[in-house]
């Protein structure tokens, strides 16, 4: 990257003891001299956020970590470590699961990317992209419906709109009113994605390979979908000024 000076992901965890140093690991490794790593731990019983502490302390300065007294929610830790991230003064500020589901390989492609549009997604469809080849096809399709139903009824061209990884310019951020959200599930990434269009933000898409984590327990469940099934209507009302400005 030539333009942005200092890229920052924030990595929420609960339970992530396992996957942590081999992630952040694999993120100091690219070719990303600047590339910085702020875990959001919300007290994970398996002593996640010791490992980040000790992470923090081996990496001179390119790992920090924020301590939450308990599980509250993927949105809330994503939207503290986004107000950190923006005040440490980062250039680029990213997201992405902490059990390697995203490929950490294809954030470079991203960061390239990154120069020309507001945000840059890693998305499951697009063509080129595609889930892991283990899962059978109910759980398939239940993703690819769930992307569908959000996309339709917000009317969202991104392909990808239920999709964490992804990297935003430092203006995108604070050009968004990131004070109305309100989803703090896995539905946060389609409120996001919707308050990205609302304010006429540029998108762009790479394809990526979603895998199944090999470590720790997914925390998806069938309450946590259908809870976000009922939540996208409730964002498309949150946000009916903006929609008629948009008009």
């Amino acid at each position: 990257m030539t333009h942005f000076l200092q890229i920052t992901f924030v990595l929420p965890t609960y339970n992530e003891a396992e996957n942590l140093p081999k992630l952040v690991s694999a993120l100091l490794s690219l070719p990303i001299p600047d590339l910085k790593a702020l875990v959001v731990d919300d007290n994970s019983p398996d002593g996640t956020g010791i490992i980040a502490d000790q992470l923090a302390n081996t990496k001179s300065g390119r790992v920090s970590v924020l301590h939450r007294p308990g599980k509250q929610g993927l949105g809330r830790a994503y939207l503290h470590g986004f107000q950190v991230a923006l005040e440490s003064g980062a250039d680029v500020i990213g997201q992405m699961d902490s059990d390697f589901s995203h490929p950490v390989e294809k954030i470079p492609e991203m960061t390239a990317a990154i120069e020309n549009y507001d945000v840059v997604m890693g998305s499951r469809y697009v063509k080129g992209g595609k889930l892991d080849d283990n899962w059978p096809a109910w759980r398939k399709g239940l993703s690819a419906f769930g992307n569908f139903y959000a996309r339709t009824i917000l009317g969202l061209s991104i392909r990808d709109v239920t999709g964490g990884f992804r990297l935003f310019r430092r203006e995108t951020l604070l050009g968004i009113p990131l004070h109305r959200v309100r989803s703090n599930g896995y539905v946060f990434q389609v409120e996001l994605a919707y308050l990205l269009y609302l304010c006429s933000f540029s998108a762009h898409e790479i394809p990526i390979y979603f895998a199944d984590r090999k470590w720790g327990e997914s925390k998806m469940s069938l309450r946590i979908q259908l809870e976000a099934a009922v939540r996208v209507w409730q964002v498309k009302q949150a946000y009916r000024d903006l929609a008629a400005r948009k008009r």
